[in-house]
């Protein structure tokens, strides 16, 4: 009977290991809501104008639309001497692509200068990280 001791252990190790080789045992790159650098410079290909200063972009998960999916946060400062309206584009290495404009609305009025606009662009039914991305930022014609 002794001999039998540590066999019940052994099988719950076993079963453990099997359980996490067959679920894909890993810890997720970044919970949701947690920011994190989207790609390495080395695969960020920037096209900036230049009246604008690229001053953040940044990554993150979030449910939008009933699922987690990427957010895109930009932020650009206005690094010209007049009032500016910016147009993003963010284009993916898996064909997607996400933008709009900076300010959205211009009921406040553009970006004065000196300061930073801030805008989240979400990517539907995206869950993972991009290899690359290309930004692009513009100047609008006021």
């Amino acid at each position: 009977m002794n001999r039998f001791k540590g066999i019940p252990t052994l099988i719950f190790v076993i079963s453990a290991l099997a359980a996490m080789a067959l679920t894909g045992y890993a810890v997720p790159e970044a919970m949701a809501g947690e920011s994190f650098p989207c790609v390495s410079s080395s695969n960020l290909d920037k096209q900036i104008a230049p009246e604008a200063e690229l001053k953040e972009l940044s990554c993150f998960f979030k449910k939008w639309e009933g699922k987690e999916n990427l957010h895109f946060k930009v932020a650009v400062k206005n690094a010209s001497k007049e009032d500016q309206r910016f147009k993003v584009n963010i284009f993916l290495d898996n064909g997607k692509g996400v933008g709009g404009l900076l300010p959205r609305k211009t009921k406040k009025g553009l970006v004065k200068p000196g300061e930073t606009a801030t805008a989240v662009y979400p990517v539907t039914s995206m869950s993972e990280k991009p290899k690359s991305i290309m930004l692009v930022i513009k100047t609008m014609a006021k």
